[in-house]
């Protein structure tokens, strides 16, 4: 299938790694020129290097913290005039809910719900003017079955879904769809951090951590970057013009949910 994005612009956030680097490679291959961007500068090049030697596509990489002002204005000065973009940002650490102060969730709402919306409004108007573009956020499958350890996350990218809810509709009759990603446990680095914490809660093996936590997901495995890099390439495509402000689990089937 052709999705229409060969020569399109794409900003995809921490994306050296992980589900982010996913959809970055996922667009590569469908034509997509990237902004990739993350913290770690020598990783993020790694990145950016391997995709324009694979798939032939101009990157430019932007080592900066996406979560503050200074970095996005960094960013931003690389992505004006991009045609998707593409959220992330790693998730607040677990714990119980005695554990978060105000501080930890104003970090939490800085990463996960307010960077995201702000480079929504910094991007969007443009998308508008030319009557075409797309937004992916990248959140998590406990926007729609929140996760009793992941509380900080739980609230910010709760947040941002309510924000999307209202903002896809008033511009989707300009070219512009935004919808969410919400991945379940797939096979990165933070799957590795959630399952230490597992192991370290209950005394047990990394291995025997992983294989609790896939004995819950009826697929019975984790989710691959690739997989979920190729559900955002379709919902920036040219045939997703019509998916609105929608949340699309991808979870392996773990939140047991009819609608």
């Amino acid at each position: 299938m052709d999705l229409g994005l060969k020569g399109k612009r794409a900003l995809v956030c921490a994306s050296s790694k992980g589900l982010g680097l996913g959809c970055a490679r996922a667009l590569a291959g469908e034509g997509v020129d990237l902004v990739m961007n993350a913290r770690g500068a020598e990783a993020l090049e790694a990145s950016a290097q391997a995709i324009r030697d694979e798939f032939g596509v101009k990157v430019v990489a932007v080592a900066a913290d996406i979560t503050t002002e200074e970095g996005r204005e960094k960013v931003l000065k690389e992505a004006e005039g991009v045609d998707i973009l593409v959220n992330n940002a790693g998730g607040p650490p677990p714990g119980m809910w005695t554990d978060w102060d105000r501080d930890d969730f104003i970090k939490a709402l800085d990463a996960n719900m307010l960077a995201p919306i702000a480079l929504i409004k910094a991007l969007v108007p443009a998308m508008i003017d030319r009557g075409w573009g797309r937004v992916v956020n990248i959140t998590s499958q406990s926007v729609k079955a929140p996760i009793p350890v992941l509380g900080l996350s739980n609230s910010a990218r709760a947040g941002l879904t309510g924000y999307v809810a209202g903002t896809s509709r008033q511009v989707a009759g300009k070219g512009v769809t935004i919808n969410n990603l919400l991945p379940g446990i797939h096979a990165t680095d933070r799957a590795v951090s959630l399952d230490q914490g597992v192991s370290k809660a209950q005394g047990i093996s990394m291995d025997e951590a992983k294989a609790q936590r896939c004995a819950g997901i009826p697929a019975g495995r984790y989710g691959t970057a690739e997989e979920f890099g190729a559900a955002c390439a379709f919902l920036c495509s040219q045939h997703a013009g019509f998916i609105v402000g929608q949340n699309l689990l991808l979870d392996g089937g773990g939140v047991n949910s009819t609608m």
